[in-house]
């Protein structure tokens, strides 16, 4: 079975966040654990390799133009997630912007099979597209490889300078999308500075320096509202390696979104031997684990979380780390890989 993947966010804007990472870990992962089955690749307006059995879309986008019209050979697409149909209110789409998700929407149920990345996701595409449920398949992501908690006493020593990094903080990684919850972030860590004078927050995205967007402006003005200026770390965007040293020496992970398709950070933020606040909802959910678990629109229980892994004692700190690694091993790319290709033979074998 020669398999062609569309490589497209790899060369895109996509390429460092979720879609990009996905993409490359599955081709890598594919390559080492499916190597009986060939692979080729191309990108957006480049034809399907010829010797191609079957294509998968890695992506998919409901306001741009990434699924082809028609399609010549068995098509399998990734779904993330339909965050911007889900809340159309808080992502306007405008006019051109409906019309490709029309077009898109035919494209969609037009594929063999849809992969998506949790049940949650699963259940939205069941819902929006009206695709039938045993066509989209549940294939869970996973943490890159490379994160891991034995970060050397050098490596640590050099994050601290190269970060200004106090003795203790609290990280959160990811974009600043409304569904992020980014705002709720900050009302609950305001809240736990007053008590904590120096309390410290790390916000990790290089959503965070773009000055220009809407976001980025509003979460510089709720900082400077709430007066955490001095509390408040963003370095943008940070390589994988210094990721996983930020991560393993930070008090905890915040990830209090309102709504995710997967939620990559929890899962490395555990392989990193870094304990997890997060909101009890959507995919999150699935992929929590043993954390600490939050309402996402009720930023007093941030706020207690807080608090109470501020004040964990160093046994029951342990324990949280020790769950969480393990945990995160139940995600792995080999899986990931496998339960891929039995998507592609059950469409081959179909046909």
């Amino acid at each position: 079975m020669n398999v062609a993947i569309d490589t497209t966010p790899l060369s895109s804007g996509h390429a460092m966040r979720g879609v990009g990472v996905y993409t490359k870990n599955l081709i890598e992962a594919l390559g080492r654990y499916e190597p009986k089955h060939s692979y080729s690749f191309f990108t957006r307006g480049e034809n399907i390799p010829n010797n191609a059995d079957i294509v998968h879309y890695p992506y998919f986008d409901p306001f741009f133009l990434t699924l082809p019209w028609q399609k010549t050979i068995p098509t399998v697409v990734t779904v993330h997630d339909l965050i911007p149909l889900v809340f159309p209110e808080h992502f306007p789409a405008g006019l051109r912007g409906r019309v490709k998700w029309y077009m898109q929407k035919i494209a969609l149920r037009q594929s063999d099979a849809v992969i998506t990345v949790s049940k949650c996701s699963k259940k939205d595409v069941e819902r929006i597209v009206r695709i039938p449920e045993q066509k989209i398949h549940v294939v869970y992501s996973a943490a890159t490889p490379g994160y891991e908690a034995n970060i050397s006493k050098q490596t640590q020593t050099k994050l601290k300078a190269a970060y200004h990094l106090p003795s203790h903080y609290m990280l959160y990684v990811g974009d600043v999308n409304w569904n992020k919850n980014v705002g709720g972030l900050l009302s609950a860590f305001a809240l736990f500075a007053r008590a904590k004078k120096d309390a410290c927050l790390l916000l990790v995205g290089g959503a965070f320096k773009k000055e220009n967007l809407p976001e980025t402006k509003q979460i510089w003005q709720l900082i400077r509202d709430a007066h955490i200026e001095q509390n408040v770390l963003i370095p943008g965007f940070v390589s994988q390696e210094d990721l996983a040293g930020l991560y393993s020496m930070a008090d905890c992970l915040v990830e209090p979104s309102f709504y995710e398709g997967f939620g990559l950070p929890v899962l490395e933020a555990m392989a990193s031997g870094c304990p997890v606040v997060v909101a009890d909802n959507s995919s999150l959910s699935e992929i929590a684990g043993p954390s600490i678990k939050v309402v996402a629109g009720d930023p007093k229980t941030i706020t207690t979380a807080m608090e109470y892994m501020s004040k964990l004692s160093s046994s029951a700190r342990e324990k949280l780390i020790a769950d969480g690694i393990l945990w995160s091993k139940k995600f792995s790319w080999e899986k990931t890989a496998h339960e891929t290709v039995s998507v592609y033979e059950t469409i081959l074998a179909k046909k």
